[in-house]
């Protein structure tokens, strides 16, 4: 049996202002290599077959019964991060896709923060000076906020490979056994 690879690399960014958007080669990178004689590694996770995800435009997955992943196909591209927004838990799974000064973004249902779909850094609007009028507002960024997760396509078959990264992101917090039992408890109520 042989395989067809096709992987979709998220880029870590910084937060520097957003005066012009990176260029796509800098934030993804989509490489299919020849096909292979071995299914994905262990650490990848079967998501659904490409063509259900595609229709459906984003689906959900509980990974190793601990993270709760969405899957967005967008614009002939596979994104996956952390289903709840780092800001309140809002479920990602039912934001608006929208671009903000070249970035496409996931933007959230409960108070609006937007998400970028490549690097999982927040953004939001900022003043150069709030006492000139009118104001200048352009688009700037708050850092790398929202885990993202690698997402690989085996012959016609989506997978994801969890960001193992120690370093910290606010959207971990949703991933938590506090939170967790915390949901369930305010469900019960």
């Amino acid at each position: 049996m042989s395989f067809e690879e096709k992987t979709w690399q998220i880029s870590s960014s910084s937060s520097a202002p957003l005066s012009t958007p990176p260029t796509p080669s800098s934030q993804i990178s989509s490489s299919s290599s020849a096909p292979l004689s071995t299914p994905p590694t262990p650490s990848s996770h079967f998501v659904g077959k490409r063509d259900d995800i595609i229709r459906c435009g984003r689906v959900t997955k509980l990974v190793n019964g601990c993270r709760d992943v969405l899957v967005v196909y967008h614009q002939g591209e596979f994104h996956a991060m952390d289903m709840r927004c780092y800001h309140a838990g809002g479920a990602l799974q039912q934001g608006d896709i929208e671009e903000f000064n070249g970035r496409v973004c996931i933007v959230c249902p409960w108070h609006k923060y937007k998400i970028t779909l490549l690097e999982g850094e927040g953004l939001y609007q900022a003043v150069d000076n709030p006492t000139v009028k009118p104001l200048r507002t352009h688009w700037r960024s708050k850092g790398v906020k929202q885990r993202v997760h690698k997402v690989t396509e085996v012959n016609e078959d989506i997978y994801i490979t969890l960001n193992d990264s120690k370093e910290a992101v606010e959207s971990d917090y949703y991933q938590t056994d506090a939170y967790r039992t915390n949901l369930c408890i305010k469900k019960v109520h």
